[in-house]
């Protein structure tokens, strides 16, 4: 099927987890022994630039059927510190594109945090600032899990603020929603005080939840009336962005509010999980999910376990 033409007043905004994104040097008091060339995985610089390949492609072909260009703005998860973003955009797929990163290390054991990308051709950075998630695990003890990012800016002179999210993991020995649900009420805390200086305001919550759409932390306590999620429809109709358990979830999501929905400027066009046969498994009994870079121990050399999410916005001249 021949593609239309893409429209050059749509602009993309995306979410990518891009699955374990480490450098190969062992870090003091993070637990990133696999990921170096004598641990576990033996994580090698052959592996690690191959997957920085990979992803460049993928990141600059998200959206660009429909805008004719790469993402306007992007929140990517799971990567280890801003050297190993800065390697990813100087790869040939992205150095070109004129991507500015906006990046806190959080205090996540893991040492995996979230980022925010943007092209400085069509998105000016005024505020950004990390916000601690305060959770406990059962016995008492903090968990530490990734920071949440706010990004405060301009699209194409729209007023917008973004939420970059990496909600606390689903556990096998216990049920963990409390966390996420804990995170949804700490981004609507934080909106009351953005609307203390910018009444109405735009927002774009994004993430890896580890939640689907349906599930009580994003449906009850994260979608207010406020909020449109684009993802639960699709999510109704059996569209996934990564397997857990054998089972296809949406974990990851773009929520945005209504106010974005019929503007005069700039307004929502239409949301998609970005899932083309090259970031798929094409062979086995995995056939047609992610393909990753490592199944348990063994490297498959792929991009990442989750499919990216986008949404387009029109800009109305």
């Amino acid at each position: 099927m021949i593609n239309s033409l893409p429209d050059y007043n749509l602009y993309t905004i995306a979410f990518y987890n891009l699955e374990n994104l480490f450098d190969i040097y062992n870090t003091d008091n993070v637990l990133d022994r696999d990921y170096t060339p004598t641990g576990k995985n033996k994580w090698n610089k052959k592996r690690y630039h191959r997957k920085l390949r990979l992803l460049s492609r993928a990141i600059s072909l998200i959206g660009h059927n429909e805008t004719g260009f790469s993402p306007a703005v992007i929140g990517i998860a799971e990567v280890e510190n801003k050297r190993v973003i800065n390697d990813l955009l100087g790869k040939n797929d992205l150095k070109e594109k004129g991507y500015e990163i906006v990046h806190f290390d959080s205090p996540d054991e893991r040492g995996v945090d979230v980022a925010f990308l943007y092209r400085k051709s069509v998105f000016e950075l005024l505020h950004a600032e990390s916000i601690t998630l305060l959770v406990d695990n059962f016995d008492g003890v903090r968990d530490q899990t990734r920071d949440i990012l706010l990004v405060k800016g301009k699209l194409q002179g729209k007023l917008m603020y973004f939420f970059v999210n990496h909600w606390p993991s689903r556990r096998e020995d216990g049920d963990t929603q409390y966390k996420r649900i804990q995170a949804a009420n700490l981004i609507h805390n934080t909106i009351e005080k953005i609307k203390l200086e910018t009444p109405n305001p735009n927002i774009v919550i994004m993430g890896d939840f580890n939640d689907d759409p349906t599930n009580t932390s994003i449906k009850q306590h994260l979608v207010t009336e406020e909020f449109y999620n684009p993802y639960e429809s699709m999510f109704d109709k059996g569209l996934g962005s990564l397997t857990y358990r054998r089972k296809w979830h949406l974990f990851d999501q773009i929520i945005l509010t209504k106010n974005l929905l019929n503007a005069d400027d700039f307004t929502f066009k239409d949301a998609y999980v970005f899932n083309p046969e090259f970031l798929k498994e094409w062979k086995g009994k995995h056939k047609g999910r992610p393909f990753r870079t490592y199944i348990g121990p063994w490297f498959q050399g792929g991009y990442s376990d989750h499919f990216p999410v986008y949404i387009t916005l029109k800009n109305k001249p």
